[in-house]
C-alpha cells in the first residue's frame, strides 16, 4: 500500500500558493484493508475514505470509462492493481495530473510542471471529450492563474460542443463552475474560453447573442476586473455579467442556470436602476424614490450591492470615481434618523406620507440650496 498527495493542492504547492485541501490516492489497498486501518468510507460512486485523525480524503486509485453520453455515463475500476500512473491518467488536465510521494517528490508522467512553468492548460489524454464539465473547468482554471489553453485542447473543446457534449449540461453543474469563475481574479478570461471553444452560445446563450464581436466586450470584462480587484461578492458580479442584457434576458439567463435568489435580485434591481443610479446629482424626491426602491430602509445590504455594480459599471468607462455614492449613503442615513415614532405621533391620520414627508425634508436638508 501507497499513499500519494494528488492533484490541485500538488499543482499549488508548486505555484506557491496556499493550500486549504489535500487530496490522496491510495495504490494496493482495497476497502477493507482501509477500514481495517480505522478509514471511514464515505463514496458512494467510488471508494473514498475519511483518515481517522486528520479526516483529509482518501481515494483508491481508480480507472474510468464512459458508458453513455454527458457527464453521468461513467463506470468506475478501483482495485490494488490499478496503478498511480492509470489514476493519474483519467485527470483533466496536466497541471492537475501530478503527484507527490511520501518522500516528497513529484510524480508527473504528463509534463504538469513544465505547462505551470509556460502557463498553459493542456488536456491529458483524449478522455478529456468524455466529460463535458471539464470545457467549464478549462475556462475557471483560465480566469484562476491567466493561462493560455493549448491550441490542442482548445480544438478538443469546440469538437465537443459540435458533437453535443456541452448540451448535457445541467443547471446546477453550469451554475456552480460559473459561480467559482465569477469570483476568481480575472473572470473575463472565463467568458473569452468560453466564447472562442463555442460553449458560451450553449451554456449562455442570452449572454453570447449579445456580443456583437468575437471578443468579450471591453466595458463587460473592465467592471468585472474592477469588481474582482475590489474583491465584491457573487451577487455583484453576476449583475455586472448580465448588466447590458435586457431585463427579460437577464432573468431568463438566470433561470437558466438556477442562479440564487440573491444573485437575480441584484441583476434585476441594477438593470432598472443603471441610468437612474449613475446620474449626478439628483434631487431629494429623486434620491428617496431611489432609496425606497432599492428598499434601502430595511435592507441596505442591497443598496450597497447595487451601488458596488455601478461603481464598477462607471470605473469601466474611464470615471476617475462614482460621485453619487457618499450622498446616496448620507441620503439614507439621514433619512434612516427620522424619529417615525414622533412623527406618527403628530399625525396619526397620515402616518406614511407623514414618514416619507420628515425623510424627504431630512434628504433635502442635506443638498445645497440652487437659488440664483
Amino acid at each position: 500500500m501507497k499513499v500519494y498527495q494528488v492533484g490541485g493542492s500538488v499543482r499549488d504547492e508548486l505555484l506557491g500558493l496556499p493550500v486549504q485541501d489535500r487530496d490522496w490516492v491510495v495504490v494496493g489497498a482495497d476497502p477493507g484493508e482501509m477500514q481495517r486501518l480505522g478509514y471511514r468510507a464515505v463514496g458512494a460512486d467510488f471508494p473514498v475514505f475519511l483518515h481517522p485523525e486528520t479526516h483529509e480524503e482518501y481515494a483508491l486509485a481508480r480507472t474510468e470509462r464512459k458508458t453513455g453520453p454527458g457527464y453521468k455515463g461513467f463506470a468506475f475500476h478501483a482495485a490494488p492493481d490499478v496503478t498511480l500512473e492509470q489514476d493519474l491518467a483519467r485527470r483533466d488536465l496536466t497541471i492537475n495530473a501530478m503527484a507527490r510521494d511520501e518522500s516528497g517528490a513529484i510524480v508527473d508522467p504528463h509534463g504538469g510542471e513544465r505547462d505551470l512553468r509556460e502557463g498553459v492548460l493542456r488536456h491529458v489524454s483524449p478522455a478529456f471529450v468524455e466529460d463535458p464539465v471539464r470545457i467549464l473547468r478549462v475556462a475557471r482554471f483560465a480566469a484562476r492563474f491567466g493561462f493560455a489553453v493549448a491550441p490542442e485542447t482548445l480544438a478538443l473543446m469546440r469538437r465537443m460542443v459540435e458533437d453535443g457534449e456541452a448540451d448535457a449540461l445541467v443547471p446546477e453543474r453550469v451554475w456552480r463552475e460559473l459561480a467559482r469563475g465569477l469570483m476568481e481574479k480575472s473572470p473575463s478570461r472565463m467568458l473569452a474560453v468560453l466564447r472562442e471553444c463555442g460553449a458560451l452560445a450553449r451554456v449562455l446563450p442570452q449572454l453570447d447573442r449579445s456580443f456583437d464581436r468575437a471578443e468579450v466586450p471591453e466595458r463587460l470584462a473592465a467592471r468585472l476586473e474592477h469588481a474582482a480587484s475590489r474583491d465584491y461578492g457573487l451577487a455583484v458580479r453576476f449583475a455586472l455579467l448580465v448588466l447590458d442584457l435586457s431585463r427579460e434576458d437577464a432573468q431568463s439567463l438566470a433561470m437558466r442556470v438556477n442562479a440564487p435568489g440573491e444573485c437575480r435580485e441584484c441583476a434585476t434591481l441594477a438593470i432598472g436602476e443603471r441610468s437612474r443610479v449613475a446620474a449626478a446629482p439628483l434631487d431629494a424626491e429623486e434620491t428617496l424614490a431611489l432609496l425606497e426602491r432599492a428598499d434601502g430602509f430595511r435592507r441596505p445590504e442591497r443598496l450597497e450591492r447595487l451601488l458596488q455594480v455601478a461603481e464598477c459599471d462607471a470605473l469601466a468607462t474611464s470615471a476617475a470615481s462614482y460621485a453619487p455614492r457618499q450622498a446616496l449613503h448620507r441620503a439614507l442615513e439621514a433619512a434612516r434618523n427620522v424619529d417615525a415614532g414622533a412623527v406618527a405621533r403628530e399625525f396619526p391620520d397620515d402616518i406614511p406620507g407623514a414618514v416619507r414627508r420628515a425623510r424627504l425634508a431630512a434628504i433635502a436638508s442635506l443638498q445645497p440650496a440652487t437659488g440664483h
